[in-house]
């Protein structure tokens, strides 16, 4: 994959340097340049777009979307339902992996509450593969789930994509003054550390 080839380079660059890559290691804040170094290289699908369904039941991906992805050529997905909300959830397949493997890190296999963690995280999903004129036919079960018709709303999130019904995705307007706060509560943290790097 193109983005962890650079993770490479730059992890190389960074060893090279001796003393101060190793002061950098033995401080944690290898964890913190790695993180942000996967979220750099990682999509960030910017806009939301109203597209239609067609008579077959397929749904074309914006080509805004396509140039934004890190691997422009990657042509596969995998689409589950939302575990919070209405909507489908669409995963280039590198970013697939990544949460994949943010699972196993987690999950014991021989743990009870973990394997129904599992068997409903995976309920449902489905692999696509873009055709031609990058058209992706999703199952019928899965739209029905969150009652998709003929419109849909793709909403770019970093590395995934919502499908939302469009009558749907018409009705989540958040309260201006309730984000502000939820926006002050994730976001306002002091970034004394972040600074020090």
């Amino acid at each position: 994959m193109i983005w962890l080839s650079n993770i490479y380079f730059f992890y190389k660059s960074f060893q090279q340097s001796g003393k101060k890559w190793e002061k950098v290691v033995k401080s944690g804040k290898f964890l913190y340049i790695f993180t942000c170094l996967i979220h750099f290289f990682m999509a960030s699908f910017i806009g939301d777009h109203i597209c239609k369904v067609d008579a077959k039941g397929r749904i074309m991906l914006p080509a805004s979307f396509k140039k934004q992805m890190s691997t422009p050529v990657q042509d596969k997905f995998v689409v589950k339902k939302d575990i919070f909300e209405k909507c489908l959830v669409l995963y280039p397949m590198d970013e697939w992996e990544r949460q994949n493997k943010i699972i196993r890190d987690k999950i014991n296999p021989y743990n009870k509450e973990h394997n129904k963690f599992l068997r409903n995280f995976y309920r449902g999903t489905a692999e696509l593969v873009l055709d031609s004129n990058n058209r992706m036919l999703i199952p019928k079960r899965l739209k029905e789930s969150v009652d998709i018709q003929k419109e849909v709303v793709l909403a770019g999130q970093v590395g995934k994509i919502e499908i939302w019904a469009k009558h749907l995705y018409e009705t989540m307007v958040e309260n201006e003054d309730e984000f502000a706060l939820l926006a002050e509560k994730i976001m306002g943290g002091s970034l004394e550390e972040k600074d020090e790097i």
